[in-house]
């Protein structure tokens, strides 16, 4: 993938750099971008050394985004090239669709679960001379966003069954959609590419005994704060031989 991130990916991040006016942790880029490829849903960019290239075949979900004092915008498209795709990704649009019209103040999160649901399993996609139904990732949600917090407590499902909690006046939403020929639920798997601070623990003193890794903690608190980061972000900064350092601190 390192074809796509390097080329695209990378022009994608000093784009956004450039027309976010990129200023420290004042204002730039929101996490790495991801390029996630088929049956890999979400959360993946590559690190150094990845050689997998883009395919004429390949379905790819680019996810990005850029804050300004802390104000986040988290906003995906999906790549591909291959016109047997289009009711998948046609399907999964509707129902991101229907999800944003179904959001609003007082509006349980459990309602916006239950079209986009609907909307999206109302759909078929033919692939190989066999019909599937277009399935709802139940494991994956959209979320409310916070200041320089992507994740800031509040889940938006996208199948029916989820909590009555409601949104409130003042909040930030990504509605995020996933659809797939698959059965509908995800699992960790993969090198490990997106790092970021546990946004609770973040002010509080955690104990570190290697001097390495104190050093990379003050690199990621001077460049990232509690925002996502990646390994090719820290390379950017001239930081070398901190696997150890950043597993030290993932341990932590």
């Amino acid at each position: 993938m390192i074809e796509i991130c390097s080329k695209f990916s990378e022009r994608l991040e000093a784009h956004s750099r450039r027309m976010i006016n990129e200023d420290g942790l004042k204002a730039g880029l929101a996490f790495p971008t991801g390029c996630s490829l088929n049956n890999c849903a979400a959360h993946y960019t590559p690190n150094a050394g990845d050689t997998t290239v883009l395919q004429e075949s390949d379905v790819c979900k680019i996810d990005f985004g850029v804050h300004v004092s802390g104000r986040l915008i988290d906003c995906a498209f999906t790549l591909h090239f291959d016109p047997k795709f289009d009711d998948l990704v046609n399907a999964v649009h509707e129902a991101t669709n229907a999800g944003i019209r179904e959001a609003g103040i007082d509006v349980r999160l459990c309602d916006i679960g239950e079209t986009i649901e609907e909307v999206m399993s109302s759909h078929e996609v033919e692939l190989n001379g066999r019909t599937y139904v277009v399935k709802p990732i139940r494991n994956l949600n959209g979320h409310s966003i916070g200041p320089y917090r992507i994740h800031a407590g509040k889940t938006v499902p996208i199948v029916k069954g989820g909590e009555q909690t409601k949104m409130e006046e003042n909040e930030f939403y990504a509605i995020e959609t996933f659809g797939s020929t698959g059965k509908g639920y995800v699992h960790d798997d993969m090198e490990c590419s997106h790092y970021m601070k546990d946004y609770d623990l973040h002010s509080e003193h955690i104990p570190l005994r290697l001097a390495r890794s104190k050093n990379l903690l003050n690199v990621i608190n001077k460049n990232f704060r509690t925002l996502a980061f990646c390994r090719r972000w820290l390379d950017r900064l001239g930081e070398t031989k901190y696997l150890m350092a950043l597993k030290d601190l993932c341990d932590k």
